[in-house]
């Protein structure tokens, strides 16, 4: 059994008083000794306010001055967990829709080292738990079918955010995460093309338990576009060399 002390939960947070508290309450029961490093994205709501009053010896805030969107937010998480040495980092939305009873199946295939990057899927066979717009249904499909073919393995929910990193993929990461809005997708690529394990976990996600999504209507294709050439640009990077394991 893990022991959570080596794991931080990384916790990007923009606007999200009407439910980070809930979040931050159900982590802290579920996996005590875990750190929480919330990462408040420059909110302009009682978020910040809300977090302070959680504030201890395992939950941390990083409060960012401005709004970097949600790569530079995860990014700024991440680099705190790679410098203070945790085993394990997972990423984990601030809106309620990841369920902290699922993180302990995403860090199994890291433990057990059949993996180095863990994503929680909404779609794998027989997980009916998650409905969505038909728009981003065909969203994340055009997603599966470009990313698997660039990568040659099939990823079924590339823009799903709850994932969770070994101390390799952490290092990473911390340096190389993708710093600008809706990184998921790339971050596939990345890590894949550079020789990272990933493996899907089947992941039952929640509604939105408040706030409202930043992908929008108006922005969808906008989104498609910058991500599809996002992708493509890191298909064709040269390889990132790896840091030699101590």
């Amino acid at each position: 059994m893990m022991r959570f002390d080596r794991l931080c939960i990384v916790i990007p947070c923009h606007n999200e008083e009407a439910c980070i508290d809930n979040v931050l309450a159900e982590l802290e029961q579920r996996l005590p000794g875990a750190t929480l490093a919330v990462v408040d994205d420059a909110s302009t709501d009682r978020s910040r306010e809300i977090i302070r009053k959680r504030l201890g010896e395992r939950c941390i805030l990083l409060a960012l001055p401005f709004n970097l969107g949600i790569g530079g937010a995860v990014q700024t998480g991440l680099r705190y967990a790679e410098q203070n040495g945790f085993e394990y980092a997972v990423k984990f939305d601030g809106d309620g829709q990841h369920p902290a009873s699922g993180i302990e199946a995403l860090l199994k295939p890291l433990e057990t080292g059949e993996a180095d990057l863990t994503i929680g899927a909404r779609f794998l066979e027989g997980n009916r738990g998650y409905h969505s717009t038909f728009s981003r249904r065909i969203g994340i499909l055009i997603f599966e079918l470009l990313n698997s073919l660039l990568i040659g393995q099939r990823i079924t929910d590339n823009t799903s955010g709850f994932r969770a990193y070994n101390r390799q993929a952490l290092e990473f990461a911390a340096q190389y995460y993708p710093s600008f809005d809706y990184p998921e997708p790339e971050e596939v690529i990345l890590m894949a093309r550079n020789g990272y394990r990933i493996r899907e976990v089947s992941v039952e996600m929640l509604a939105r338990q408040g706030g409202r999504s930043s992908i929008g209507k108006r922005r969808a294709v906008y989104y498609m576009c910058k991500v599809i050439f996002a992708v493509l640009m890191a298909a064709i990077r040269p390889r990132i060399r790896r840091k030699e394991q101590k």
